[in-house]
């Protein structure tokens, strides 16, 4: 299935100049997210990973259900002060700003083969935050995954100049 028809456009979203792809779409057609969730479930089937890391919040409607159908523990990264208990974060770039993430202290152990999910790959801020915190409590990151990559932003190139391998289901080429 075309997933990449099914995500619209809106122009000059959240600011002037940025064309927002809504993935919200994709969400409410049932064969649609159904056929995103089946692609990246045959993508990591039988790869060694022991946990998921999704980036809040777009990134748990991907990384939850994909970490259920491979029978792998899922790690939410949340923004600052939305975690309970011990925390640690990494501050980031946005394309139209900053923000902080955090992960708990005791979600990546020492040796965790992890796989880092969100909904798109842009500049690669929220996705280099995220490979530095799992890096950080001792996991390995195996691959970054996303269901739209815009490329003309430079996040791919930023995170494969991090040694890391890039999955993406779609592309947007332009702004």
């Amino acid at each position: 299935m075309n997933i990449q028809s099914l995500i619209r456009t809106i122009p000059d979203y959240p600011k002037p100049g940025i064309q927002f792809r809504d993935i919200t779409t994709l969400l409410k057609d049932a064969d649609g997210f159904r056929s995103t969730i089946d692609q990246l479930v045959e993508h990591y089937r039988g790869r060694d990973i022991n946990k998921i890391a999704g980036t809040e919040a777009r990134g748990f409607l991907f990384g939850a259900p994909l970490a259920y159908a491979l029978g792998v523990g899922f790690v939410p990264v949340r923004k600052q002060g939305k975690l309970p208990g011990k925390t640690t974060g990494h501050e980031y770039a946005l394309e139209y700003g900053h923000d902080r993430i955090e992960m708990h202290d005791d979600a990546i152990e020492a040796g965790d083969k992890v796989l880092v999910i969100d909904d798109l790959l842009a500049t690669g801020g929220t996705a280099q935050a995220t490979v530095m915190l799992v890096r950080g409590l001792g996991g390995t990151v195996v691959e970054c995954a996303f269901v739209v990559d815009l490329p003309d932003l430079g996040g791919r190139a930023k995170l494969e100049k991090m040694g890391l391998k890039v999955f993406t289901l779609c592309e947007f080429e332009g702004d």
